[in-house]
């Protein structure tokens, strides 16, 4: 079994996150903020969710590791990586694609890519509530 999360942008992995990888002890505090953080609600799509459940809070930090890969925001790329990878540990990829000006993405949870999620947004309209 793959202990990497590995992130494809338009077929080309740029980032690959080892499960492995030891979290000193701000960053786990960290990650805990960005928890009690989308409990307040989130905004995506242009529509807000009070309650974000697991898969919502998933497609809305992998929102937010393709627009920092983007905007090569290398904390904010550390941060979203830990994240999904401590958070959701059945992800095994982002598949994101640039079409213009929005990017569309999947999240597969398996190695031979089944049981995808697949996901369109407008990076304009992620925003934290």
């Amino acid at each position: 079994m793959s202990t990497k999360l590995v992130i494809f942008i338009n077929g080309q992995s740029r980032i690959e996150y080892d499960r492995n990888t030891r979290l000193p002890g701000h960053q786990r505090q960290f990650l805990e903020k960005m928890d009690i953080d989308m409990a307040a609600g989130i905004n995506m799509n242009g529509e807000h969710i009070v309650k974000p459940d697991l898969k919502v809070r998933a497609q809305y930090i992998a929102m937010q590791l393709v627009n920092s890969i983007f905007s090569e925001n290398d904390a904010m790329i550390a941060a979203t990586c830990a994240y999904l990878a401590t958070r959701i540990p059945d992800l095994k990829q982002v598949q994101a694609v640039e079409q213009g000006e929005n990017i569309s993405f999947d999240l597969v949870f398996t190695d031979e890519q089944k049981n995808q999620v697949a996901v369109q947004f407008d990076p304009g309209l992620a925003t934290k509530h």
